[in-house]
């Protein structure tokens, strides 16, 4: 005994799942998108190309699924007690997310794809972007759950007003988005509460 198995006898290797996920990553960056291509994820994470095509039918499926982690890792608000700590931290995390992160490439990548791809549009939508929009809503829930907001606060308006800023500026314009932009929108919506 005291073997370790890599192989696919009772599902995926969560270790070789990982260095897929982390090669496709890394080559994005170094790469593009045009130029990451399975083989070179194959030798990167040190697997056959075959598992990974038994895993996942292309690159984008690959990069779909890095990406839903890094989400879920990197972009859950931390609830600190107060609207606008949450808001400020949350911002400020979001914008190095997308601008300083492997997995903020991805995320640039595939939108830039989805506007040729409506079956990737709709996955990207439908199977991750729904599901951290429920996460930008946590901390005006929490703050109406602690009587900081009211009850009836449109929360989607909210969260789009201060969220969709940070994505604009950095899939539209290409402005920087550092610490005191992120700051000023959330000093700015709490001014006007």
């Amino acid at each position: 005994m005291g073997t370790d198995h890599h192989g696919n006898r009772y599902g995926r290797s969560e270790r070789a799942r990982q260095a897929v996920l982390e090669a496709a990553d890394d080559l994005l960056v170094e790469h593009g998108f045009a130029g990451l291509t399975i083989e070179k994820i194959a030798a990167r994470a040190g697997v056959a190309k075959q598992t990974i095509y038994r895993w996942w039918p292309s690159k984008v499926d690959i990069l779909l699924d890095a990406f839903g982690d890094d989400l879920a890792e990197d972009l859950t608000p931390v609830d600190h007690g107060s609207l606008a700590t949450d808001l400020r931290e949350y911002l400020a995390a979001l914008a190095d997310f997308l601008t300083n992160s492997d997995a903020g490439a991805v995320y640039r990548a595939l939108v830039g794809q989805a506007q040729h791809d409506p079956q990737l549009a709709a996955r990207l939508r439908d199977d991750h972007l729904a599901v951290q929009y429920a996460r930008d809503r946590l901390p005006f829930e929490r703050a109406i759950a602690r009587h900081e907001l009211p009850e009836d606060m449109d929360i989607d308006l909210a969260a789009q007003r201060l969220v969709a800023v940070v994505h604009y500026r950095v899939l539209v314009t290409g402005e920087p988005v550092p610490r005191e932009f992120t700051d000023a929108l959330v000093d700015a919506f709490i001014a006007d509460l």
